[in-house]
């Protein structure tokens, strides 16, 4: 019965986005196997999580979207989610959940949490940070940079990261209430929220760490920018720096996985 809720809610969910345009097809289509197996496998915790973190970045994505068309034209993904950012985001997530169906424990949880604090705290911080009036700074030296230049930081994305990592963690608690399973992880709301806070956060800065250093980037040769994608302005673009496999979607992964580790090692030393 678990797997046909899912689905149903799944489906519901990743059509609605589709037609609002915030997944491609093939985001639709993996949004819904997705959904199912977090429900599936697991139940309302892991579930609720991830409709959380889509419904929140879906929504932000389409604030003030014109003021945000042209720094989009820079990253290697917009607003439509695809199935490979689709699986960039929740794919951890969703083997977290396999996991811990296959091998109960309190681990997987608390690794889970730090996955979704993590993506939910740099998508936050992209789409807040792209509306500052202040230009970001690198996190690498500080200097100034254009809107959309990958590893740079500002101080409203950088507390949308924190709000959203934060959101993540105190949501964990309630639905870990509201599903009864407290007795799997007993942690107090305001343990959650360090988890869920501190975890999430520091994924995002490593995302940004990993953007301003290792990621592959490119140069635009009609307007000079430094962009992740292949082609801008019409022309193609040319390698500026990075490693060619490492593309958004594997830093998005990469500082994830970062970010779970580190909240399984936080919960261990609170319970």
């Amino acid at each position: 019965m678990n797997w046909i809720i899912g689905a149903i809610c799944a489906i519901a969910v990743s059509a609605a986005a589709y037609w609002k345009r915030s997944l491609s097809l093939s985001g639709m289509l993996a949004a819904a196997v997705m959904g199912t197996v977090y429900f599936g496998a697991g139940n309302l915790f892991w579930f609720g999580i991830l409709l959380l973190f889509f419904i929140s970045s879906s929504v932000f994505s389409k604030l003030k979207a014109d003021q945000k068309r042209e720094t989009e034209k820079s990253y290697a993904k917009s607003g439509t989610r695809d199935a490979g950012q689709v699986m960039a985001n929740g794919g951890l997530g969703m083997a977290a959940c396999i996991g811990n169906a296959l091998w109960p424990d309190p681990g997987w949880a608390l690794f889970f949490v730090g996955v979704m604090a993590s993506v939910t705290a740099d998508t936050w911080a992209t789409e807040w940070g792209s509306l500052s009036r202040r230009p970001p700074r690198s996190i690498i030296n500080g200097k100034l940079l254009t809107h959309g230049t990958s590893g740079g930081v500002s101080l409203l994305g950088s507390s949308a990261a924190l709000a959203g990592a934060i959101l993540i963690g105190g949501a964990a608690w309630l639905l870990l209430l509201w599903s009864g399973l407290t007795s799997d992880v007993q942690l107090p709301l305001l343990y959650w929220i360090l988890i869920g806070g501190l975890s999430g956060f520091a994924g995002a800065m490593l995302d940004s760490y990993l953007g301003a250093t290792l990621q592959s980037m490119y140069r635009c040769p009609v307007c000079g920018r430094s962009v992740e994608v292949a082609r801008h302005c019409q022309e193609n673009t040319v390698p500026l720096r990075g490693w060619g496999w490492l593309n958004n979607d594997m830093v998005n992964m990469i500082s994830s996985l970062a970010a779970g580790g580190l909240a399984l090692m936080l919960g261990g030393w609170l319970l």
